[in-house]
């Protein structure tokens, strides 16, 4: 691969993903297709690479790598499952919380356990009545002493059956500085887990709720000061959550341009290969310029952010392109496979439905294009890229990748 933005170093890391995926989630594939039943196992194999911690400081036992790295990393995973693709991106967002707003005394805890695999974190922002609106949310948290009593529900929380420490944000006070954060241990008295719900794809993800009564926890575990909450759950979505989402709609875009040159290679119509048709090689074609475009966003903005520039527009763009491109691209696949497209034992099934779980997490494309939009129209309010950039330190990524 020909790119810029890749490093020698990138290149063996996408290397030793790609054997490892391969030969260790493949197998696995079938089984939670057909259970739907949460791979905790697996997620814990993943976790112990050490990938969770691609972009934690050396300092706390990190890779330090960088986010194209973590790209690389969750394309890599994504293009064989996208469940476990999405697992490692959940938990990226839930470290993200820790290392722009953690005290010194919770990064020395928490970020060496998630470095090493043995913590997978979470983070709980999303409620019944508030998706992308923040500010909604109704979840309480209220002081009494040296604790917090924590009361409510958080909805769609990735890697919420298998996650060991969730980042929640909750309500301590009225209006747009009455949120904060809070680092609450899964077993936690107070903290209870619904049965997880099927869903139509990501078999294997950890897609669930958190429901709180009466859950106390110490004042330590407070992330960052009492109204912080608002900027945690912003910042983490923009840096994290919307250039995750992006590589695993990438990695899902790969797989379904591999399966479908295969499938057009392999099946013969009019006794040739089906891509010989004018118009199956017309959609392949497409697909394959789709699959290019959407890595040069994907890699462009991890790049930028990497090297601390300002990118919050380009995160952004970089997440509508690879979820829409995706969706694109898997609708013409199906088109390419027609009535073979409807098999479960031919993936392309899969990847259509594993796409759709893309669309909403960070923002909805809607989402993406109203704040585009304010790009354009100069409304933005600063961004948040260059912000928690000084918590950052893209000049010491490591050498740990040579």
């Amino acid at each position: 691969m020909s790119d810029p933005y890749l490093t020698a170093q990138h290149h063996q890391l996408r290397e030793t993903v790609r054997c490892f995926a391969e030969s260790q989630v493949a197998p696995r594939v079938e089984q939670m297709e057909r259970t739907g039943a949460v791979e905790t196992d697996l997620a814990a194999a993943i976790a112990q690479q050490g990938w969770i911690g691609v972009t934690i400081d050396e300092a706390y036992g990190g890779m330090g790598a960088g986010h194209l790295a973590k790209t690389i990393i969750i394309e890599e995973l994504s293009r064989v499952s996208g469940a476990m693709g999405a697992m490692v991106q959940a938990s990226q967002l839930g470290t993200a919380k820790i290392i722009h707003f953690g005290s010194e005394q919770q990064k020395r805890k928490w970020l060496p356990r998630i470095a090493d695999g043995s913590c997978l974190p979470t983070i709980a922002v999303t409620e019944p009545d508030s998706g992308s609106h923040v500010l909604g949310m109704q979840m309480s948290a209220r002081r009494e002493g040296r604790h917090y009593v924590l009361n409510g529900r958080k909805i769609y929380i990735g890697n919420s059956h298998v996650g060991h420490l969730h980042g929640v944000v909750a309500r301590t006070s009225e209006g747009s500085k009455g949120l904060t954060a809070f680092l609450v241990e899964s077993d936690r008295p107070g903290l209870m887990l619904p049965p997880h719900a099927q869903t139509l794809g990501l078999h294997g993800f950890s897609f669930g709720e958190l429901h709180f009564e009466e859950c106390r926890i110490p004042v330590t575990n407070r992330l960052g000061a009492e109204g912080d909450g608002r900027d945690i759950a912003y910042s983490s979505s923009v840096l994290y959550g919307r250039p995750n989402l992006t590589a695993v709609a990438l990695g899902i875009h790969q797989a379904i341009l591999e399966q479908t040159i295969k499938f057009a290679s392999e099946r013969v119509r009019y006794s040739g290969p089906l891509h010989q048709l004018p118009n199956i090689n017309l959609k392949v074609g497409q697909i394959q310029s789709r699959v290019m475009t959407a890595r040069l966003a994907a890699y462009h903005a991890a790049h930028l952010l990497d090297v601390g520039v300002p990118c919050d527009a380009e995160l952004m763009n970089a997440k509508f392109i690879n979820v829409e491109m995706a969706l694109d691209s898997a609708r013409a696949a199906m088109e390419i496979h027609a009535g073979a497209g409807l098999l479960t034992n031919v993936p392309i099934e899969r990847y259509l439905r594993d796409a759709h779980h893309i669309f909403a997490p960070a923002g909805t494309s809607d989402i993406q294009l109203l704040r585009l939009a304010e790009v354009a129209l100069g409304q933005t309010k600063g961004q948040w890229s260059e912000r928690l950039h000084a918590v950052y330190f893209p000049d010491h990524l490591s050498t740990a990748l040579a």
